[in-house]
């Protein structure tokens, strides 16, 4: 066995110092590592934009790893950025994402909402308003404590594993190292022998997860990758596309087998089942769902990105509770873990408007909203990704924003709901990041004569300024963001277009974190209204509304498609927030639900882009004997369409459908 990470052999040292030649001498590199000095960072005397490049090729050489299994690992956990020293949503730190939950967790400022969205959203039955819970004193599990591990093997303190890049970098090498013994497998440059270690790094404690994370490593080793990251480091991974692991490794990993049951799952992704109870509790009462036949009973139209505004234990705990609410998939951030809690068939309670979620699918992603000072991990995002296109491909969805919706995007169902309806994701969710992901990069489809612009805003450059993350009206951290702010009029010191269903008394929109009345989000498809040098209009809320949006960093990009306008000889039509039956369509038995216009109007010349144009339905299930369900489905028809930050749905008898262009 060769020797411990902290006391290599001599013949390691030779063979790691060749391998770090180019880089810096050995020497040098040893000092900082072994606490002799401040580590300032790899590579002294290189370029400042080369010295994380530098810190992977030392940890390397010092703890015998191979650097491509170094940059994979950190590729898959954090895209190499380090976030200023900022903690993932699960207290993850710097690029190799080292775990402190409780530093990062007693470091947090940032509140749990809860606002009072009803998450059935169905007026035929009592509202059901869930407060969230988080479990207290619970025995954090290793893979959120993992930064203590690092410091115990490289002697390096904790706090600089959490703010200096080379120091976290050497503290991933450590762990990999440190897994690599356990297994009984040789240290060395040799990157296929690596295949049980990274997926023991991944820290799931089930053989697919570890596998599922150790098998996306390895496809980033073979692909290779290249970026400069948040903090400006140039970072390269070549490819290897003849690079075979040796997988059955993981077999000797000492992990649990996942749950068993008939997951709907990609096999591209690690997934286990933990149901959500349909049960009966109270005086007549029951949850957490409904039972259903989708999409032979209804079409499912919808996948609505949620974040769960707590930790993954708690989460669970939430969604095994009969008295609670429900959503289809829960997604871990540490590795991208998923479990299915309600089939896709059923129908969960989880959107705040019966309509979408009697037609949607709802992921929950573990993060917090008001928190900007921390991130999601790329594991997260593509684990998210691939159940998304395997749903989509399934069902028929598009992938575009009028059918990918964020919770924040869901529309009231009527005038009283508007105020509490829900806000996450949020601003800081990467939608540039996600569409690539799925396949669907925001390019630029038309010209500027295209009539519609799509929001691309560069997300890390992107920094709009909000408020109110931690305490109310304070300033947010600085963080990059999907969200671009609308104006009055074509300038930063215009007021912000306000928001009647907000605010009905007509108070000035704010830059609240959760205040969505005056921004657009990333994917998002607007009519254009009109240009004025770096400013262009939309139609928004039946009103125009001005972005920034400057030739050399634009905030959006030309498009072409369907848009709605009012009918020939009509002012202005209402717009609605579910497309439900005329009340004609209802049987006996089952209570007509009224056609309730939302506060805006859509006004003469205006137009706005169309999603899909669907019939009223209505799924009444009023009770836990589904004897008395059925879907009710009407003659009118509706049109989905992009009308605030929020979509709407119009009557199809109201508007005429045309080109933008």
């Amino acid at each position: 066995m060769r020797g411990s990470p902290t006391d290599p052999s001599p013949s390691a040292r030779h063979r790691r110092a060749r391998r770090a030649a180019g880089a810096v001498a050995s020497a040098a590199l040893l000092l900082p590592l072994l606490g002799a000095a401040p580590y300032d960072g790899a590579g002294r005397g290189s370029a400042p934009s080369a010295r994380l490049q530098n810190a992977f090729a030392e940890a390397s050489a010092r703890y015998d790893v191979p650097q491509s299994v170094l940059l994979g690992v950190s590729y898959l956990q954090s895209r190499w950025d380090d976030h200023a020293g900022a903690p993932s949503v699960t207290g993850g730190y710097g690029p190799m994402h080292l775990t402190d939950a409780r530093t990062a967790i007693a470091r947090s400022t940032a509140p749990h909402h809860s606002d009072g969205e009803d998450a059935r959203g169905d007026e035929s039955r009592g509202t059901l308003l869930p407060e969230a819970r988080i479990p207290e004193g619970t025995r954090l599990p290793a893979r959120l404590t993992t930064l203590t591990k690092a410091a115990e093997l490289t002697g390096i303190p904790a706090e600089r594993l959490r703010t200096d890049a080379a120091a976290n970098v050497a503290g991933g090498a450590a762990l990999l190292a440190a897994a690599q013994k356990q297994l009984g497998e040789p240290l060395g440059d040799d990157a296929a022998d690596w295949y049980g270690a990274v997926a023991r790094y991944s820290g799931a404690d089930d053989t697919a997860t570890a596998a599922t994370y150790a098998d996306d490593v390895f496809d980033v080793i073979r692909r290779g990758a290249r970026r400069t990251t948040d903090a400006g480091q140039r970072v390269a991974l070549g490819a290897q596309p003849q690079l075979r692991p040796v997988t059955a490794q993981v077999r000797g990993a000492g992990l649990r087998a996942p749950a068993a049951g008939e997951t709907e799952c990609p096999a591209t992704v690690s997934c286990e089942w933990i149901p959500a109870p349909y049960e009966e509790f109270g005086d007549g009462d029951y949850g957490n769902h409904d039972l259903g036949d989708r999409p032979a009973s209804q079409s499912i139209e919808y996948i609505v990105v949620h974040d769960t505004e707590g930790a993954w234990d708690g989460v669970l705990d939430m969604v095994q509770d009969p008295t609670y609410v429900s959503w289809q998939y829960s997604l871990r951030s540490t590795d991208g873990h998923i479990a299915q809690h309600v089939k896709a068939k059923d129908v969960a309670w989880h959107a705040g408007n019966w309509y979408i979620n009697a037609k949607s699918i709802g992921l929950e992603h573990e993060g917090f909203l008001t928190a900007p000072d921390t991130w999601y991990t790329e594991a997260m995002y593509r684990s998210s990704a691939r159940l998304v296109k395997y749903l989509s491909r399934k069902y028929g969805i598009p992938l575009d924003r009028q059918h990918i919706l964020g919770h924040d995007t869901v529309p009231g169902t009527t005038t009283a709901t508007i105020p509490s309806m829900h806000t996450d994701p949020g601003p800081y969710w990467d939608w540039q990041h996600y569409f690539a992901l799925l396949g669907k990069p925001l390019r630029a489809t038309s010209g500027p004569k295209g009539g519609l612009i799509t929001v691309a805003p560069r997300y890390e450059r992107n920094r709009p300024v909000f408020t109110g993350c931690a305490t109310a009206g304070e300033p947010c951290a600085a963080h990059g963001s999907s969200a671009v702010r609308l104006h009055t009029g074509p300038s930063e010191d215009a007021p912000l277009v306000k928001d009647i269903g907000l605010r009905p008394t007509g108070e000035d929109s704010t830059t609240g974190v959760n205040d969505v009345g005056s921004r657009v989000s990333t994917g998002q498809q607007y009519a254009v209204a009109g240009r004025d040098g770096d400013w262009t209009a939309i139609w928004y809320l039946g009103q125009k509304a001005w972005f920034k949006n400057p030739r050399k960093q634009p905030t959006a990009v030309n498009a072409a498609g369907a848009v709605v306008t009012p009918k020939a000889g009509l002012a202005e039509i209402p717009v609605y927030g579910r497309a439900y039956p005329e009340k004609e369509a209802y049987p006996e038995g089952v209570p007509v639900q009224s056609v309730s216009p939302l506060p805006y109007k859509l006004l003469a010349g205006q137009k706005y882009a169309v999603g899909d144009k669907v019939p009223g339905e209505y799924y009444y299930a009023p009770t836990f004997d589904t004897t008395p369900h059925r879907v009710v489905r009407g003659s009118d028809m509706y049109y989905e369409i992009q009308f605030g930050h929020r979509v709407a749905f119009v009557r199809a008898a109201d508007v005429r459908v045309t080109p933008s262009a």
